[in-house]
């Protein structure tokens, strides 16, 4: 195996009750202001055993309201394996949002608000939801930017797994949006935000909250997103408030929920491959771009909305998106119960090992890191075919099923159960 680093720098280990309040953004200022990046706590890092809690309590209550899941198996794989390849980044090296506003900040700043004034923890709190909601919108009237933000959308059905569904090209561009900030803002105070403002989106995605009354009118709440992620005509392109749905209020994109929500894409990817869920409107882009005459039009293509095209409006006609009758079947192929049994089974080993890559990324070298992400990406990947059935599974199977006991062989993977130490074993010797 290889060679360890030094010994890293022990992070904050967070209360029980700290991570439950910054998921709902009730954390204060007196307990999450920091003086560096460094000591930043990775609130969404440690929030992952709350996602599980409220994914389970959402399944028993939508079971016990209706009698039927509120998810299935192979939707709910797909949104967690977006989740999980998003963030394979963040291992190798700091995300681009911080590193970005960090160089802003020790270059180009004009002044330095104090770390520790409640006033700038609030100040902060307003710009990145600003900032958010400027990206969001922008990712949907811009095409290049939505070819990374349709991910999130992708999906037909709207849980608490929805929100996992995340894209891993749109951290490349939001960035933008927040770099105002780092000429007045400190680095550690905007970290903290990031992430509360990322945490509180999560609990938003589920139909078990109808309403929650006079909040409806300045937080963006559940049925203010359930509008957000429905292809109905009348949801196209509102609501885009992360933390507050005040931003909709003042520039005119708010909508309140009425017609009966049907979520997803208004054209559907009938798809749970991995890469086609990220990359398929990249594709598109690129093919529309060579396929449309003229350089001013294929401009266009990239920079204006996803409904252009010549001598339409810039984000398209409101008549050529598909109306809905509310009888739509998301898309949901039979998969044998046996096989949906082994893709959880294998898919949660998975999600041990992304869990331990991330706990002790900083005592591995690079080639075990690449080693880790490459099985990840490859079992993700595999998972994603077999779901749909598709013909290359079986020999992609035996790949990943030989990777996986080469890579243990050889120490890149560690098995943390006395049972598949011992089939490991067996199975090499």
């Amino acid at each position: 195996m290889a060679a360890t680093s030094a010994a890293p720098v022990a992070p904050q280990v967070l209360s029980v009750s700290q991570r439950l309040r910054g998921m709902f953004y009730v954390l204060g200022p007196s307990e999450s202001s920091f003086r560096g990046m460094e000591d930043v706590p990775d609130y969404v890092d440690q929030a992952t055993p709350l996602f599980i809690t409220l994914i389970f309590l959402e399944i028993v209550v939508k079971w016990t309201q209706k009698r039927h899941p509120s998810a299935r198996v192979n939707d709910s794989i797909t949104c967690l394996s977006a989740g999980v390849l998003s963030r394979l980044p963040d291992v190798l090296s700091r995300s681009i949002e911080l590193s970005t506003y960090s160089y802003m900040w020790e270059n180009y700043r004009l002044l330095k608000l104090p770390w520790n004034s409640p006033w700038t923890w609030y100040l902060t709190f307003l710009g990145v939801d600003f900032g958010y909601y400027w990206f969001h919108r922008m990712a949907h009237e811009i095409n290049l930017l939505w070819a990374g933000h349709q991910t999130h959308h992708s999906s037909e059905y709207y849980n608490l797994f929805t929100a996992l569904r995340q894209s891993l090209l749109q951290k490349y561009t939001s960035w933008i949006f927040y770099l105002p900030m780092a000429l007045f803002i400190p680095p550690s105070v905007y970290a903290v935000h990031l992430q509360f403002n990322l945490l509180y989106q999560f609990w938003i995605h589920t139909e078990v909250i109808s309403n929650l009354g006079p909040l409806e009118f300045f937080l963006n709440t559940p049925s203010h997103h359930r509008v957000h992620h429905g292809r109905n005509p009348y949801c196209i392109d509102k609501n885009y408030g992360g933390t507050l749905i005040i931003w909709d209020r003042i520039f005119g994109t708010f909508v309140a929920e009425s017609d009966k929500v049907v979520y997803g894409l208004t054209h559907p990817i009938n798809t749970f491959d991995l890469f086609k869920v990220q990359f398929h409107h990249c594709v598109y882009v690129w093919k529309t771009f060579w396929n449309t005459p003229g350089f001013s039009n294929k401009l266009s293509v990239i920079f204006k909305g996803p409904g252009w095209e010549p001598g339409k409006p810039r984000l398209g006609l409101v008549q050529d998106i598909p109306g809905v009758t509310g009888k739509e079947t998301p898309f949901n192929p039979n998969l044998p119960n046996y096989l949906s049994v082994y893709s959880v089974i294998h898919f949660t080993i998975m999600l041990g090992f992304y869990i331990d890559l991330f706990a002790t990324k900083s005592t591995l070298s690079q080639v075990t890191i690449l080693m880790r992400i490459g099985y990840i990406i490859l079992t993700l990947t595999a998972i994603g075919f077999l779901i749909e059935q598709r013909a290359e599974v079986a020999v992609l199977e035996f790949v990943r099923c030989s990777a996986f006991l080469t890579l243990h062989k050889l120490g890149y993977l560690k098995t943390y159960t006395a049972v598949l130490s011992i089939t490991c074993e067996v199975r090499l010797f």
